[in-house]
């Protein structure tokens, strides 16, 4: 259990917060949502102790342990990835180091047995016999295979090592467990198992995402971060998103009134709550919509970017063909083989892998960036398209202006182009920023503008949420639902595909899986199941 006692955070006249009173309690998950800079990694620091609130105080329930994602990636490059792991429970780590300590001395006393004895007893009562194998099994269950746990952590890639840190978060069944982004840089099959080790979790979790599926299927409880405030709602973020773009159609119906706002409000609750009930959510369990209530349901401030993709002519019925194609890494490792596929008129096509770098090459091959090792593509004569890599890093090597910046991928006058820096929220003297400065976010948000320029009927993304906050990615997941054209894309975000996908093609070393259905079905297909482990698993 976690109590905050009117808790302000202030850097010096700017106010994120005050008068927080809040309970977090044990067998809840709570996802903390808010627009960028609201303060949402803020409140993790300053319940972790990592930041000192400017006033109020932190209390955990009696002997309570915390544990903290920690987002310092190199702290253990110097420490095998096990020992990591271990580290997460430090009361039990204290011991451990202490009692192999006595065991290793040379001249071992009577005391040295008395305290070996209390220390044993701990250990047991810590489950430290099991922890190794405990340890093993969050490694190999975030996909670190069991060869590396015993390497040292900085010899692991980047990806790796954030998986590490959340294992070690992870570890010795905390009575508290903060998360700020653990999605960052998983694998939706890694995602998919979080999510089922969070819903068995019994203790108090307090979790910062983008990830709205992650958010949906495991929180319990919504803390918004808005108006100055910090407000607490049971139900996921999509009770929260539905109800807050409820308020604000109601908002700007002056006419409503106010009994006929109740009977509205009250009828989408009961509607929600039906929904929840028969979906496959596995937080369900936990009736997270008992409490709900009507009192605190207002717009949200949050700014919503206007993402809107238009054609300038309709696609024919060629849109591309691919034969043969095969892509190898420099090192030989094969990424995809004997890839044939046609893309049919209103497909939206989402292209799945183990290895990201298979969507990747796939893509810079259909763009002319790059050579595949063997076989052809053709698209379309009427086919336009425009392409978001999943690495923007050379478009913003120049000190150009954002609205030079944007003239160069169009034609028109500065007002032209401020209009669609404008659409992405880039406003006032924020237009003459240069790139080279710019944000993850911003950069993701000056490509979106730039694609828009085009007016492509087939959009190609890769990885299209890498950077984007939770109002950019809601406005692009809404926008993609309604585009009439065709879409060619990857993503790590389990909502986007459900919703923009109708097909599914997953690349291997050795062929491909093409299926017309959508996301949540093929995972949970046994049948595909068995054909991917066939694919992958071929000599």
């Amino acid at each position: 259990m976690i109590t905050l006692s009117n808790i302000a955070v202030q850097f010096g006249k700017r106010v994120l917060y005050k008068d927080v009173n809040m309970k977090f309690t044990s067998g809840n998950i709570y996802g903390i949502i808010g627009a960028n800079g609201a303060g949402k990694s803020t409140l993790l620091k300053a319940i972790s102790g990592e930041l000192e609130p400017t006033k109020g105080s932190v209390e955990l329930g009696p002997g309570e342990r915390l544990s903290v994602l920690s987002q310092d990636h190199f702290k253990y490059d110097a420490e095998t990835v096990l020992n990591t792991v271990l580290m997460g429970h430090t009361t039990m780590w204290e011991v451990m180091k202490e009692r192999e300590a006595l065991y290793s001395k040379a001249d071992f006393s009577d005391e040295d047995g008395i305290r070996v004895a209390e220390l044993e007893d701990k250990f047991s009562e810590m489950g430290g016999y099991t922890a190794e194998s405990d340890a093993a099994a969050l490694l190999s269950g975030l996909g670190i295979k069991e060869s590396k746990h015993y390497q040292l952590v900085g010899e692991l890639s980047g990806n790796e090592k954030v998986r590490v840190m959340l294992a070690k978060a992870l570890f010795g069944n905390p009575d508290n467990l903060l998360l700020d982004e653990p999605t960052n840089d998983l694998d939706l099959d890694t995602v998919e198992w979080l999510e089922q080790y969070l819903s068995e979790f019994e203790h108090t979790v307090l979790v910062v995402s983008h990830d709205r599926h992650f958010l949906d299927c495991v929180c319990t409880h919504t803390v918004d971060i808005d108006f100055g405030k910090v407000t607490m709602f049971a139900g996921n973020y999509s009770f929260w998103y539905q109800s807050s773009q409820l308020a604000l159609r109601q908002a700007q119906n002056q006419k409503a009134k106010a009994e006929e706002k109740k009977k509205e409000l009250e009828e989408f609750i009961r509607r929600f709550s039906a929904n929840v009930a028969k979906s496959k959510q596995t937080t369900s369990r936990k009736k997270m919509l008992e409490k709900l209530n009507i009192e605190e349901i207002r717009p949200s401030t949050r700014k919503y970017p206007g993402i809107i993709f238009q054609m300038e002519r309709e696609p024919g019925n060629q849109i591309l063909e691919v034969h043969d194609l095969k892509a190898t890494t420099e090192d030989g490792t094969v990424l995809f083989d004997n890839v044939n596929f046609t893309i049919e008129k209103g497909d939206k096509t989402v292209f799945l892998s183990h290895d990201p770098r298979a969507m990747t090459a796939l893509f810079e091959i259909i763009n002319g960036n790059r050579e595949a090792d063997n076989g052809t593509y053709n698209w379309g004569i009427t086919i336009t398209t425009a392409y978001l890599p999943v690495d923007n890093t050379a478009f913003f090597q120049s000190e150009m202006n954002l609205v030079d910046w944007l003239g160069q991928y169009g034609e028109g006058n500065e007002v032209y182009f401020k209009g669609f820096l404008g659409r992405m929220l880039f406003s006032g003297e924020e237009v003459l920023k240069k790139v080279n400065v710019l944000s993850g976010g911003e950069k993701m948000r000056c490509m979106i503008a730039r694609m828009q320029l085009k007016n492509a009927n087939c959009l190609i993304l890769d990885t299209p949420t890498n950077h984007l906050d939770l109002e950019s990615i809601q406005a692009f997941n809404n926008n993609l639902k309604l585009f009439k054209g065709n879409i060619i894309f990857s993503s790590h975000d389990h909502e986007f595909i459900q919703t923009v996908a109708n097909r599914i093609i997953e690349l291997t070393p050795n062929g491909i899986i093409d299926k017309l259905m959508d996301y949540d079905d093929y995972i949970s297909s046994d049948s595909i199941k068995e054909l991917k482990a066939k694919l992958y698993n071929q000599e």
